[in-house]
Parts: C-alpha cells; sequence; structure tokens
C-alpha cells in the first residue's frame, strides 16, 4: 500500500517556519546529494498540502524562484475550505474529509504519498490516522520562535525510529514510523481530546 510520509527540515528548538511563515534559516549550503532528496522524489508521485503552504508556493512562484518539488509528473493537492478562485496549473483543491481522501488516494496505484505541510494539515492527517512515516532533517539553528512541526492539540502518538543520518554540515536526519500500536497505525478518536 502506498505510504503518506511527511519529510521536512525542522530547526533545533523545533520549528519548521518563522511566526511569518519564512524559511530564511534553510538558506545554506547544501552537501553533495542533498540530504537524499533526489531519491526522495524518485519515490513519490504525489504531494499534498495545507492551505498556507500552497498560499507560500504561489509567491515563491510570483517571485520567480523555482520550487522543485511543483514539476514532473507529480500530482498536487491542497486542502482548503475556501479555495481561491484561480488555481495554479497542477494544482486540484480538496474540501472531502481527510480520512475519506487518504483511503481514495491509499487505494489507487501509484508511489508513495508526501505530505509536505504545514503544521496544520500534518495535525489533521495525524489524527486522522494517516501517516504512515516522518522523516526530519533537523538543521542546527535555534530561530527562537514560529510555527510548530505538528499544530498544537492534546495528543500521544509513539513513534519507531526506523534510522539515523548525520551529515557533515551538522544536519540530522530522523526517520519515524507512526508506531503500529495505533491500532495499525490508525488512531482512536474516541480516545483523542480537543
Amino acid at each position: 500500500m502506498r505510504k503518506i510520509i511527511v519529510l521536512l527540515a525542522i530547526s533545533a528548538d523545533g520549528f519548521i517556519a518563522r511566526k511569518d511563515g519564512a524559511v530564511d534559516w534553510l538558506d545554506r549550503p547544501r552537501p553533495k546529494g542533498d540530504y537524499g532528496m533526489g531519491d526522495f522524489f524518485k519515490s513519490i508521485d504525489t504531494i499534498l498540502l495545507g492551505r498556507k503552504t500552497y498560499d507560500f508556493v504561489v509567491q515563491f512562484q510570483k517571485e520567480g524562484q523555482a520550487v522543485p518539488s511543483m514539476g514532473g509528473n507529480i500530482r498536487h493537492y491542497a486542502f482548503s475550505r475556501n479555495p481561491p478562485k484561480k488555481v495554479l496549473a497542477g494544482f486540484e483543491f480538496v474540501k472531502e474529509p481527510i480520512k475519506k481522501f487518504a483511503e481514495r488516494l491509499r487505494a489507487q496505484k501509484g508511489k508513495n504519498i508526501w505530505l509536505m505541510g504545514g503544521g496544520g494539515i500534518i495535525a489533521s492527517f495525524l489524527d486522522e490516522g494517516e501517516i504512515d512515516e516522518f522523516v526530519i532533517s533537523v538543521i542546527p539553528i535555534f530561530i527562537g520562535e514560529g510555527i510548530p512541526l505538528i499544530a498544537p492539540r492534546l495528543r500521544t502518538i509513539p513513534l519507531k525510529l526506523l534510522s539515523t543520518k548525520k551529515f557533515p554540515d551538522g544536519v540530522v536526519t530522523l526517520h519515524y514510523a507512526v508506531s503500529e500500536a495505533r491500532s495499525s497505525g490508525r488512531a482512536s478518536k474516541s480516545k483523542r481530546v480537543r
């Protein structure tokens, strides 16, 4: 079955972006192999993102900056209750419930699925039991405040460490599976507190 994988970078103090969404702290020389991103792109054919991340992509493209993950034969789905009237080519907006969408997507033939972010959509997928793995690259920098990896809610979700990789520039990548102890990887709604 296709996996839904969250892959992203966080600061050493646990943020995926500054409060205003800026990721300037990620502008740094990258080692040969770009932390394995080329291999990861070969393993996926679908990217999922929330509305704020979609808006960030739109802004990047308006500024003429290339967004490498937005090309090729990759399908792009963005989640929003209020999609924009004009949508970037190659994107489809999703309004249906996450669980229903994820089950339908997993049933289709294809490669793995990258849940790009941000913290709100990651939290929603996690709370629906629809994330299989996290690949988190910890960047050796503190940014003080910002957007957390996962939108805060009361939850306890065990993870199983699959691997770690240390890079010469101090970046450490942690690869986790969401614990199978969650009823075959799916969260129990009755035990969740909101």
